[in-house]
């Protein structure tokens, strides 16, 4: 088994500054992509990371830059993030590896096809571009797949890109406008004055700033916590893996029953098993139990629970640390959770069953991920009303990465005090705590 995967390095490019307008906690897609939009909106930003560059979920994901099958709130947000995608590589001057190739999803089950066609329906209202299968069509559309389809839903303008290159290389991109990145550096809170947040304090010292933007990822909520800041968040620990350079079956991404199928630029394939994964038991997951209970009841088949060293230390446990001590960010630097063998096993074979000319092609890597979640599925991307000073970008159940640009807009916008691009209030933070009663999107 295989759990690192190999990203673009990036240079750290400076010392921590003694002051900045913005500090950014995380520097994965949506870390990265906020640091980005704000420097460009003339702030000065500090982007701090404990470990590396998309070290952790924004390396690891399907690479998928999709609309379709999302949640409504999402949707316009979304819209946006698909029209930056097509639009980064003019704009970096280098290739990102975004390729507006179509995602298409099969079925053989009645009930996926009328969960299909209800999201097309009111998908229409937002010009998604999205429509449904017949059967004769998701023949046509399955690239020679084995299986008798009943149907399926496309959406030509959906995409792919290779999170290892693409968040790095917009990294890059941000520190050359200015953004100063710094690298294996732990934030390990922020300091108040006032009433507001006046800086934050890392292992390398202290910076004075004005906005802390917490996008850390399964790590989040421990932070959010040191500051008696309730952030109910879960993980599922998740599993994909690429296979070596294969012929050509799918060119863009393809959803079949038992595994998602990704054309990659090296001429393999990335595999990865929808709504599968395991919670490993922890304090925090205990904490926030109740909040995820509609959503643990709609894919519970697909999860395993287990415990383990983790309740004790990681991102869910536990832990109180003073600014003058190590803090649970520089024990473990970057999570590299192990894949669990037999999903590995069952998507080859998933992948296989649709593909016989393809057996023996083998796994070239797999790898583990952490995927952040809300009871509601939805990110948050809000400031802290409680916390002057405090903003949160985190949350985004496995949707991350297609969104992630244009969340990182959004979030400069409410951050500058601009228009904002999409309407924020479906990712205010308050509503995970204000009592208002989770409506857990059915489709991921």
């Amino acid at each position: 088994m295989h759990s690192r995967v190999d990203c673009l390095s990036v240079d750290s490019n400076g010392s921590l500054p003694k002051k900045v307008d913005v500090t950014v906690v995380g520097a994965g897609i949506i870390g990265v992509a906020t640091a980005y939009e704000l420097v460009r909106k003339g702030l000065s930003v500090l982007l701090v990371e404990k470990g590396y560059v998309a070290g952790e979920q924004s390396s690891r994901n399907w690479g998928w830059c999709r609309k379709q099958n999302r949640d409504e709130r999402e949707i316009p947000l979304i819209k946006f993030s698909m029209e930056r995608w097509a639009a980064l590589t003019d704009e970096l001057g280098e290739d990102s590896s975004f390729r507006p190739t179509g995602i298409t999803y099969l079925s053989d089950k009645p009930s996926d096809i009328t969960v299909w066609s209800d999201w097309v329906s009111r998908a229409r209202s937002f010009g998604v571009d999205s429509r449904m299968l017949s059967a004769q069509e998701a023949r046509a559309a399955s690239c020679g797949a084995a299986g008798i389809w009943l149907g399926g839903v496309i959406s030509p303008t959906d995409g792919r890109a290779e999170p290892s290159i693409a968040v790095p290389l917009l990294a890059k991109a941000a520190c050359k406008l200015g953004v100063e990145l710094v690298q294996g550096c732990a934030v390990r809170g922020f300091e108040l004055a006032a009433g507001r947040v006046h800086a934050v304090v890392t292992e390398r010292g202290v910076v004075k700033t004005q906005t802390v933007v917490c996008a850390a990822g399964a790590w989040s909520s421990m932070f959010c916590r040191r500051h008696h800041i309730a952030l109910p968040q879960a993980v599922v620990y998740g599993t994909a893996l690429c296979t070596g350079p294969a012929p050509e079956i799918v060119n863009g991404a393809l959803s079949l029953p038992g595994v998602a199928i990704r054309r990659r630029l090296d001429g393999g394939y990335t595999l990865g098993l929808g709504g599968r994964g395991t919670v490993r038991i922890s304090p925090q997951g205990l904490r926030y139990g109740f909040n995820f209970l509609p959503t643990l009841r709609e894919r519970r088949a697909g999860l395993k629970f287990r415990i383990d060293r983790s309740f004790l230390k990681g991102p869910e446990a536990f832990r109180r640390w003073n600014f003058d001590e190590r803090s649970p960010f520089e024990e473990i630097r970057t999570l590299h959770p192990d894949p669990d063998p037999r999903l590995v096993s069952e998507a080859m074979a998933a992948f296989v069953r649709a593909f016989p000319a393809l057996k023996g092609i083998g796994v070239a890597r797999s790898w583990g991920g952490c995927i952040d979640s809300t009871p509601d599925t939805v990110p948050v991307i809000s400031y802290v009303e409680e916390v002057p000073g405090l903003f949160i970008s985190t949350g985004y159940s496995g949707h991350g990465f297609g969104i992630g640009l244009g969340a990182g807009r959004l979030a400069a916008d409410l951050i500058n005090n601009d228009h904002p691009v999409v309407d924020p209030s479906p990712f205010r933070y308050g509503r995970l705590v204000d009592g208002t009663k989770p409506a857990p999107s059915k489709l991921f």
